[in-house]
């Protein structure tokens, strides 16, 4: 079994088997971004989706390329679900956690391989979401779904957008239960975003867009109905 940064955390996990679109499922991928407050957020979302998630979940998360990174292993100790760094050309396998590694961009590509490289920082950053975004937009279309957490920066704001505009959906968190809002706010700003959840929401909402067929009509409506001017819903 191949070991990603940490000896802990495997590379290699298969709950689900190889990634395939799925009848009567509307999203077959989640890519996550977050940065300042990054850990708490991602530990609170992953951590409550239940082991029988059918999506892989690729995760950016800002992180400082001059110190050595534990995030996989803790969110592994977090969450039901198997936590992975990511390694070049990897395969994208259902219900596996896959994070990108400090001061590498993530990108997937057709087939669902995993391309990490050292081009260019995007938004100041490497990791960049809105480069992990653009390339799920390209490959999975509408069949995509963009989470942005919190971060000060404006990373991910283009990328998401690009998923939108290929037919997927976006959330982000919202101001009150982000540590840092500049992310879910810009991204806010380009008009993407389909929902804005407070955090404890977010994975009830994944879990039901990705498991429940029709889910994100009934999730818009419900949030309309119990929160009309609460400005969970865009």
């Amino acid at each position: 079994m191949r070991q990603g940064s940490n000896d802990n955390v495997s590379t290699e996990i298969a709950p689900h088997g190889p990634l395939q679109s799925t009848p009567g499922r509307a999203f077959d991928i989640v890519a996550m971004t977050a940065s300042l407050g990054g850990l708490n957020a991602l530990s609170r979302v992953l951590g409550a989706l239940p082991p029988d998630f059918p999506a892989p979940i690729l995760v950016v998360q800002h992180l400082s390329a001059g110190y050595p990174s534990h995030l996989a292993e803790i969110l592994s100790h977090r969450c039901m679900l198997p936590v992975t760094w990511t390694y070049p050309g990897q395969r994208l396998q259902g219900g596996v956690v896959y994070v990108a590694p400090p001061d590498q961009h993530l990108q997937v590509g057709v087939g669902g391989t995993l391309q990490l490289s050292r081009q260019p920082r995007v938004q100041f950053v490497r990791p960049s979401a809105d480069v992990l975004f653009e390339s799920v937009a390209a490959t999975y279309c509408e069949r995509a779904i963009a989470v942005v957490l919190t971060g000060l920066c404006k990373d991910g704001a283009h990328g998401a957008n690009a998923i939108k505009l290929a037919g997927g959906r976006v959330l982000t968190q919202d101001r009150a239960t982000s540590k840092a809002f500049g992310m879910p706010q810009a991204t806010i700003s380009t008009g993407c975003v389909d929902f804005v959840l407070p955090l404890p929401m977010i994975a009830p909402a994944l879990v039901a867009l990705t498991m429940v067929p029709g889910a994100a009509s009934l999730l818009a409506r419900t949030i309309r109905a119990a929160s009309s001017s609460s400005g969970l819903l865009r």
